[in-house]
């Protein structure tokens, strides 16, 4: 049997990881600015996070959510300390589509209304209904389509009003900053309006933070800059520092009741043993402040660069765009350099790496980075 062959794969076979770093199958040691779509949040194999796990794993892994788990209670409580959102429920699900599609379930649920508000350069999931409120038709399958799903254009105050204006909104989904769609950052005034209008009109504010939260951007939550909460966040990527975890916090006017949502092995022992890791590696070493210090540190070295368009992004959740005919550097920077990144189309390098990065591998990305585009 063969692999279904939808990605594009880098001859690399990484065999082991050490904070920042990780090494191949031939010992090659590379740097890693991507974290592996932001999921490294706490570095590779950090030992308190490899404890935690080893400890539960002998002591069980798995059972399902029709008996008490004390460990679920441990990890919301501990979310809701560090999050800043103790007043807020969780649901634990195990990925950020899965939490996306159950913070849309849950808005129609709550308000009885269909229609959601999504917003261009979007992205969500590739499930059902993330995927519906994604904004990249070469991904939508034709079962996927509905016209419940209205995109607008990014930050534009005066199209969002019409369309509370002219239809029953359910919800509004927006991320505080598009990964997928290039690193761009949402207005704090622009999140403050979805927020007054889903007061105005009962409409529930989900604030996707799969790729932005968890502490990338020197906040917990991006949405935080903008001073208003949402009524639901949805979580994952960094979550479980590679454990697939995921989640939704929700606001307590919303109420639950049996059966409304559901999970097998969301909130498994396993997974809250690597959440209360992160959360515990993130209290312990202050990681808001060093993603805040060390990502400032990139953007303003980063602007020094005269071939760079723009630098975009906050703390350790970075954009680089490029001119086209510097489109190869990321390739450049993998290849001769050994530093992973991702990317966003078109020629925009993203930068996600884990929230203890240190200065000194900020230096050394620099410096490769400078020799790439002066070469």
């Amino acid at each position: 049997m063969n692999l279904f062959d939808v990605y594009p794969i880098n001859p690399i076979n990484i065999v082991r990881g050490q904070g920042s770093l990780v090494y191949d199958n031939h010992d090659t040691e590379y740097l890693d600015m991507y974290g592996g779509h932001a999921v490294i949040s706490i570095g590779h194999t950090h030992p308190h996070y490899v404890k935690r796990l080893e400890d539960q794993l002998h002591k069980l892994g798995f059972y399902s959510n029709s008996i008490e788990i004390p460990i679920q209670k441990e990890l919301a409580e501990k979310l809701g300390k560090v999050s800043g959102k103790e007043d807020y429920q969780l649901f634990l699900c195990n990925s950020g589509a899965e939490a996306n599609e159950n913070a849309l379930k849950l808005a129609s649920f709550y308000n009885g209304k269909k229609k959601v508000i999504a917003f261009s350069k979007s992205f969500h999931g590739r499930t059902s209904l993330a995927v519906a409120v994604t904004d990249n038709p070469k991904i939508v399958a034709p079962i996927n389509e509905t016209d419940n799903v209205i995109f607008l254009p990014w930050a534009d105050e005066a199209a969002l009003e019409e369309a509370f204006k002219n239809n029953e909104i359910s919800s509004v989904i927006i991320e505080g900053i598009q990964g997928v769609g290039g690193i761009q950052v949402a207005p704090e005034s622009f999140l403050q309006k979805i927020r007054s209008l889903c007061d105005q009109y009962n409409a529930v504010f989900i604030a996707d933070s799969v790729q932005c939260g968890y502490g990338r951007t020197g906040k917990f939550f991006s949405h935080d800059f903008a001073g208003v909460d949402a009524d639901i966040y949805s979580m994952a990527k960094g979550m479980g520092n590679g454990f697939p975890v995921g989640g939704i916090i929700i606001s307590p006017k919303i109420q639950p009741a049996y059966g409304m949502l559901g999970t097998t092995f969301g909130g498994n022992h396993l997974a809250c043993a690597a959440g209360l890791a992160v959360l515990e590696t993130i209290e312990q070493d202050n990681l808001f402040q060093n993603a805040a210090e060390v990502g400032g540190y990139l953007i303003k070295e980063l602007n020094k660069l005269e071939q760079v368009k723009e630098v975009r992004g906050r703390g350790l959740m970075i954009g680089i765009e490029l001119p086209e005919e510097l489109a190869h550097a990321r390739k450049e920077l993998l290849n001769k350099h050994h530093i992973f990144t991702g990317e966003a189309k078109p020629n925009v390098i993203r930068l996600l790496p884990a929230l203890n990065l240190t200065k000194a591998h900020a230096d050394r990305f620099l410096e490769a980075f400078v020799n790439v585009l002066n070469q």
